[in-house]
């Protein structure tokens, strides 16, 4: 059975990235011949475009980050961060720090006190709150922040808004950025496309189930947190036509879920509104892909595993070992890797 302690990699604090590079595209790249475990560190990520060939179609994510961290307060004042994670039959689920002392049918309230959420129910970590007004995205605009990542022990900032939202990003709903495509900026994607690469798009909500451990259960039934995506049909022709022709490099893991999750059983790309539970690990044939943009991730995540069941475990924790002595940033905002 898959061991936990085989995807442990020693990281030190100060490598992981706190905020952005300067610029987009400014990220260093790891480049990691998958056949060879050959991994080669390129000082810019706008490198990227020596690697690539013409022909070349490159999947993104289409998913926004949602304003979804509120601070609600009690009657007398106190306040309680709360992210609001998905709607389900008029209430919200939600992750509600330092509740554990609060009843049920205590009632929190918006700064203004326009909107209130009766504690409905607590259920395996999460709060139920329904609301007195049906929510939508201007709620959070108006109330909320971005929920940046836990691991960059900080409060988000002016610059967050901008910079933890990809240039692709259109369809709110997410509440962690799909992280590979943040490297992207609109002029290396259009020099890209002059050099005869292909984009098209995919959107997965991301959910907070990315940043949370894995447990036993999951990794006994194959199964990871939910997430819903979509495959516009303009994308499925596309891919099945490059199928084969051409390589296909998916931008993110986020992708590449949706991607492996869409393929019907024989191999074909499907169009349309899906949910997806895979957890793919090592030991699973990828047939989805032919090349991976991704960051660098946490230990003994599912992202980990992913990543080594494309490129292999040896060749990614050797690569990560790499980065590690070469002073490469991680995580979120830190350096990419393009695996082929």
């Amino acid at each position: 059975m898959l061991r936990l302690s085989d995807y442990f990699y020693e990281l030190p604090e100060e490598l992981i990235a706190r905020y952005p590079a300067p610029e987009r595209g400014l990220s260093k790249l790891l480049y990691l011949d998958r056949s060879t475990g050959k991994a080669t560190i390129y000082p810019k990520f706008t490198e990227i475009i020596n690697l690539l060939q013409k022909g070349d179609v490159l999947v993104y994510n289409s998913t926004k980050v949602s304003k979804r961290r509120v601070y609600l307060q009690t009657e007398i004042g106190r306040f309680y961060e709360c992210l609001f994670l998905e709607e389900k039959e008029e209430k919200w689920i939600c992750l509600l720090r330092n509740s554990r002392k609060l009843k049920l049918g205590t009632v929190l309230y918006t700064v203004d006190k326009f909107f209130t959420f009766t504690i409905w129910s607590k259920t395996e970590g999460k709060v139920f709150l329904k609301p007195n007004y049906p929510l939508d995205e201007s709620f959070f605009e108006k109330y909320g922040t971005i929920p940046i990542p836990p691991y960059l022990k900080r409060q988000a900032e002016k610059i967050d808004e901008e910079r933890y939202q990809t240039i692709f990003a259109s369809k709110s709903g997410s509440v962690a950025a799909p992280t590979a495509g943040l490297h992207f900026s609109q002029e290396l994607t259009e020099n890209l496309k002059q050099k005869g690469i292909v984009f098209c798009e995919v959107c997965l909500e991301v959910g907070y189930g990315t940043f949370a451990p894995l447990e036993l259960k999951q990794i006994q039934e194959k199964k990871l947190h939910k997430e819903k995506f979509y495959i516009p049909a303009q994308t499925a022709n596309l891919l099945n036509q490059a199928k084969g022709q051409t390589r296909i490099i998916a931008i993110g893991t986020t992708t590449l879920r949706a991607l492996e999750s869409c393929l019907d059983l024989k191999k074909n790309f499907q169009f349309g509104e899906f949910t997806t539970e895979l957890f793919i690990q090592p030991g699973d044939v990828i047939y989805s892909i032919d090349g991976l943009i991704t960051n660098f991730h946490l230990p003994e995540s599912s992202l980990l595993m992913l990543v080594c069941a494309f490129a292999g475990r040896e060749n990614v924790l050797n690569a990560y070992k790499l980065a590690v002595q070469e002073k490469m940033r991680f995580f979120s905002y830190g350096d990419a890797m393009l695996i082929i």
